[in-house]
């Protein structure tokens, strides 16, 4: 049923071969233009109309936050990896070798970060179960096969490795039969995270297939399902006017009335992507039929460092009645070089952004690191026996012991991630290195009073 106050629209997506073809381009510099195409052979490029007309400010492009936001940017390759794809495609190089330099830069921009494949896969009767991750206790990931791919690509996507068409580097199952079998033995897990991609470019029928299972009350463990989406920001119609929205709202219906808790995890990076009333009206429609609605998004250069913007973020979300849950920090992948910033500055935009709001917003962690051990969340800077230190805390851990607890980090101006920082106070490692040694290499863990010892 088409709602009365919007217009239904058709998704019409743009792709690196239809650059051509958005007017909108053609009155940036060819240079630029060209440029553009050459990382778009690299890093996955994907655009919809809304996100063109509605909301990038054209008159800005190309220092637009929502155009740096979704379209590709030479600053994003070094400069002789764009050099490099650029020649190719200045003399029209046959498809193979450009996709062979194209995978060559791929491989060097640590495609899966924190240990994804190496520590995060679970196995079932020693083999890999494939499309599920298991990093903390209590959730586990659900890569659905068909919904690895959104409405959008936000250019400093961590999971861009998704997208690019290599099945190698690709995390995705087809059904849900061995999920449901891996939770069965595994009552630990209360919450499933059904990610990607992103789920909701499913048809309401095929996320169904994958909902379904986790109703049935033989799995009475799974408490909440969270749906990982950034089409709230990037097509909202998919909630008001697309062909099964209402049903997809049923289905939202259908988990709450089975007793679970459904949260939605929106991806919202900008103010503006709140600001039409296709996208109001979709958290609206969320919320009526039961879903929680939880804003996280990265701290991303030329994109949203500024406090001012997170805290007017902020506030539209609690004024939508949404849950402000995360700032995170940009991950160590893709072109983290052009996106990333010093976790000192980041912490000062985040505490400048959180004095602006209410306690209703404060609900916010951050900025968080999804680093190899865990969560770690950047508390604040001080003094301590002489020593200007970073004070830090585990969010979620590897080891459950490790949350909540703190510990101190050297103050350095330009660290932008955890594995840049050393431990404060002339100690050698941090207190959870010797509980991740064992974890890495396949052994147990120890209990939290083991670690400390082993730490001291």
């Amino acid at each position: 049923m088409n709602h009365p106050s919007i217009e239904p629209r058709k998704y019409r997506p743009y792709q690196r071969r239809d650059l051509d073809s958005i007017e909108q381009l053609a009155a940036l510099p060819a240079d630029h233009r060209e440029a553009m195409k050459a990382v778009a052979t690299v890093l996955p490029f994907r655009v919809n109309a809304y996100v063109v007309e509605d909301l990038i400010d054209w008159d800005r492009a190309p220092e637009d936050p929502m155009y740096q936001l979704t379209f590709p940017q030479p600053g994003m390759l070094e400069p002789e990896d764009l050099a490099r794809m650029r020649d190719l495609l200045g003399r029209d190089a046959p498809a193979e070798e450009v996709q062979t330099a194209a995978r060559g830069i791929q491989a060097g921009l640590n495609p899966h970060p924190a240990g994804q494949r190496e520590l995060n896969v679970p196995t079932v009767n020693g083999e890999p179960l494939p499309g599920v991750q298991h990093k903390y206790r209590e959730t586990v990931l659900f890569f659905p096969g068909l919904g690895q791919t959104c409405h959008s690509y936000c250019t400093y996507c961590f999971r861009w490795a998704q997208f690019i068409g290599d099945d190698e580097m690709q995390f995705a199952s087809q059904e849900a039969g061995q999920l449901v079998a891996y939770l069965r033995e595994h009552p630990e897990v209360t919450d499933v995270l059904i990610t990607g991609g992103d789920p909701l470019t499913m048809k309401t029928r095929v996320l169904r297939r994958y909902l379904e299972p986790l109703l049935d009350p033989a799995l009475a463990s799974v408490r909440t399902i969270r749906l990982g989406t950034k089409s709230p920001a990037y097509w909202p119609y998919r909630y008001v006017t697309d062909k099964d929205a209402d049903d997809l709202l049923q289905l939202f219906e259908e988990v709450r009335d089975a007793g679970k808790h459904l949260a939605i995890m929106a991806h919202y990076s900008h103010p503006r992507e709140l600001s039409t009333p296709v996208a109001q009206l979709a958290l609206r429609r969320m919320q009526a039929a039961g879903a929680t609605v939880r804003c996280q998004a990265p701290l991303i250069r030329n994109v949203n460092d500024d406090g001012d913007l997170w805290a007017e973020m902020w506030r539209t979300q609690v004024n939508h009645g949404a849950v402000p849950y995360y700032m995170f920090v940009e991950r160590d992948t893709g072109p983290k070089h052009y996106f990333e910033v010093p976790l000192a500055r980041g912490l000062r935009i985040f505490q400048r952004a959180v004095r602006q709001v209410s306690g209703l917003a404060r609900t916010v962690r951050g900025p968080s690191m999804s680093a190899t051990p865990g969560k770690v969340c950047v508390d604040g800077v001080s003094e301590v026996a002489g020593e200007r230190v970073f004070a830090l805390r585990f969010l979620q851990g590897r080891d459950p012991d490790w949350v909540g607890r703190p510990f101190f980090a050297r103050y350095d101006e330009r660290a932008t991630w955890l594995d840049d920082l050393a431990p404060a106070f002339g100690r050698d490692e941090f207190f959870f290195e010797p509980g991740l040694r064992m974890i890495t290499r396949g052994g147990p863990v120890d209990d939290g009073d083991a670690l400390a010892e082993a730490a001291s």
